[in-house]
């Protein structure tokens, strides 16, 4: 009998070892490696040789080839068996995760079959702590990816209070740092202080491996920043943001400790460090685009991108194509309001191609796309384009998780109106529902702050100088106590402009001269051509024959540089997305004969 089991043992341990030769080697050779586990079967192996040798072939199947239907059949057949085992948890609920998974893959996707599936092995493994946790957490995902943040929530819930009980105060910090993440997307800011708060207590005092504190820590100032940047307090998140700052720092000194914690609860990792470093140069070029601070936002873009493609080389890991994305959502507003348009408009086609890549990057991120393109439009007068793209991304976009976006898209269309100046009725329902004097829908100060200036704007264009001032002294109050420096610039231009049309030269002037220098320092193309005007002919009104002809030749100058852009964008064949507004982004571009659009506004 032991000779007979020795023998079973050596030859299923020589098929292994063949098959995991051919599965590594370079390149992988998964044919003869599949060959090797499927020759397993004819030796008509025990129960447990069985169920791990369908759930190995489940998993290369799965991970090395097309083939989902007989991955799929392997692992449900590893499932099936291993349930009739005991103590056979590893293979059980590992068929179980990668089963739920590739169901979720599949096209159509079979999210109704993944979900029973993951309560099922849930209930059953409440006694592997290791394995509930990661069912726990892997359903929690599936729920929050179909926008269920509920039932999520719910899930996360029960993961801290399991984490609690078993003794894994580190784990239960990541199941209340999830959930907080989920209560920031539902805006549900009653319940995010006082989890946030117990988070921060939980990482003070917790005591364990180094990386994995400070990868807590790390979480838990993430969301804090977030959740200025939401609110719009880009004075007020900059202590944060410091902490965070050091904390990568403190991380990237530490080396990866192979000590396995003595709690199986406790072996999970939030990001690798690599992954947290572009996430902090991500929440660092979002408080430094809100903050007006372009060329560091740029600086900061241009460091985590090129992280990012060292580490698409090696990682394919869909959030790596996430972090691009919206690192390349932050840098085309930049190119806009620096005077680099053609620029915007190629990363706008880069964006497109990664969308296409990823069918749920295009659907998390489509209203972002056309809004961009919005702003493109405007920024090279194509003033109606701007209008369809804009309501192509109200359209496309969620109002539960992007109610910061909506009132974005809300302001920049009603700007397009108040341009446009025949789209009354429309412009009017626009401003119901941005009225920073009365139920303004979303906390974002610099949001309610951008609706006063649009209010001060209206008012100028209607000739009502006295309400314009009004609301712009409120954008000026409101951006001064944050340091939102590009409302700040566009509202001193806008009330020298007033002042100017009103003959207080003198007023105008001091609104003008630090809008020129604020606009400068962003730098923001548009607000210095704007300004260098309003500086021509005050000096001008002024007698300052000296400072007229240099403000005139600034002038000069940079409708030069925006004409030069606003012929080489209008001249590339990504210009046709403007008129791109429903469906998939189109692959192909045609080229250009020319610039379509009117100059005008330029000069």
């Amino acid at each position: 009998m032991a000779s007979s089991v020795e023998a079973s043992e050596s030859w299923y341990l020589a098929l292994l070892g063949f098959a995991e030769h051919f599965r590594t080697s370079s390149p992988p050779k998964i044919r003869l490696c599949v060959h090797c586990l499927q020759a397993v079967f004819q030796f008509k192996p025990p129960q447990r040789m069985e169920a791990r040798t369908h759930l190995q072939l489940g998993s290369v199947l799965y991970h090395h080839t097309k083939n989902s239907e007989l991955a799929r059949s392997h692992l449900e057949k590893a499932w099936v068996i291993s349930q009739q085992i005991l103590q056979f948890e590893d293979v059980k609920f590992e068929a179980a995760s990668l089963l739920s998974e590739l169901y979720c893959q599949q096209v159509p996707n079979l999210v109704d079959s993944a979900k029973p599936l993951l309560r099922k092995a849930i209930q059953i493994s409440q006694q592997t702590p290791y394995w509930h946790c990661r069912l726990l957490f892997q359903l929690a995902q599936l729920h929050t990816l179909e926008k269920d943040l509920v039932s999520a929530c719910d899930l996360l819930g029960v993961g801290a209070e399991y984490a609690r009980v078993v003794g894994s105060e580190y784990t239960r910090a990541l199941f209340l740092l999830s959930k907080g993440m989920l209560l920031l997307m539902e805006r549900k800011l009653g319940e995010v202080h006082p989890l946030l708060t117990l988070c921060g207590t939980i990482v003070e005092n917790w005591q364990g491996n180094p990386i994995q504190k400070e990868s807590l820590r790390v979480f838990f100032l993430v969301l804090q920043v977030t959740h200025y940047l939401d609110a719009g307090q880009v004075k007020s998140v900059k202590p944060c943001l410091k902490q965070l700052q050091q904390c990568i720092q403190t991380i990237s000194t530490l080396h990866d400790d192979e000590i396995l914690p003595s709690n199986p609860a406790d072996l999970f990792h939030w990001l690798p460090k690599e992954h947290m470093c572009v996430l902090v140069y991500l929440v660092t070029v979002m408080h430094s685009m809100q903050a007006g601070y372009l060329e560091k936002a740029q600086k900061y873009t241009d460091k985590a991108l090129m992280q990012l493609e060292k580490l698409k080389m090696l990682d394919s890991s869909p959030i790596l194509s996430t972090f691009q994305v919206i690192l390349l959502e932050h840098i085309i507003m930049c190119r806009l309001v620096t005077g680099h348009k053609a620029t915007a408009l190629q990363e706008i086609s880069q964006v497109c191609q990664l969308c296409q890549q990823s069918p749920r990057l295009f659907t998390n991120h489509a209203a972002q796309l056309h809004t961009l393109l919005g702003l493109y439009c405007i920024s090279v007068n194509c003033m109606d384009n701007a209008e369809a793209q804009f309501t192509a991304a109200l359209r496309v976009s969620d109002l539960t998780t992007h109610q910061e976006l909506w009132a974005f898209i809300v302001t920049n269309l009603a700007s397009v109106y108040i341009r446009e100046g025949t789209r009354h009725q429309e412009l009017y329902s626009l401003l119901e529902r941005i009225n920073p004097d009365h139920n303004f829908p979303v906390s974002s100060h610099c949001l309610r702050a951008a609706a006063f200036y649009i209010r001060g704007l209206l008012s100028f264009f209607q000739g009502r100088y006295n309400e314009a001032k009004r609301f712009l002294r409120e954008t000026l109050k409101m951006s001064n106590a944050e340091d939102l420096n590009r409302l700040t610039a566009c509202s001193l231009v806008l009330l020298g402009h007033i002042f100017y049309v009103l003959g207080n030269h003198r007023e105008s002037n001091n609104m003008v001269v630090p809008a020129m220098q604020l606009a400068s320092k962003i730098p923001d193309m548009s607000v210095q051509l704007w300004s260098s005007a309003l500086l021509k002919d005050l000096n001008k009104a002024l007698g300052n024959t000296i400072d007229a002809h240099e403000a005139a030749q600034m002038h000069q100058n940079f409708s030069q540089q925006l004409l030069q852009d606003h012929i080489a964008a209008c001249s590339l064949p990504e210009h046709n997305l403007i008129s791109w507004t429903d469906g998939p982004p189109p692959g192909q571009f045609q080229a250009q004969n020319g610039p379509t659009t009117s100059l005008a506004s330029l000069l």
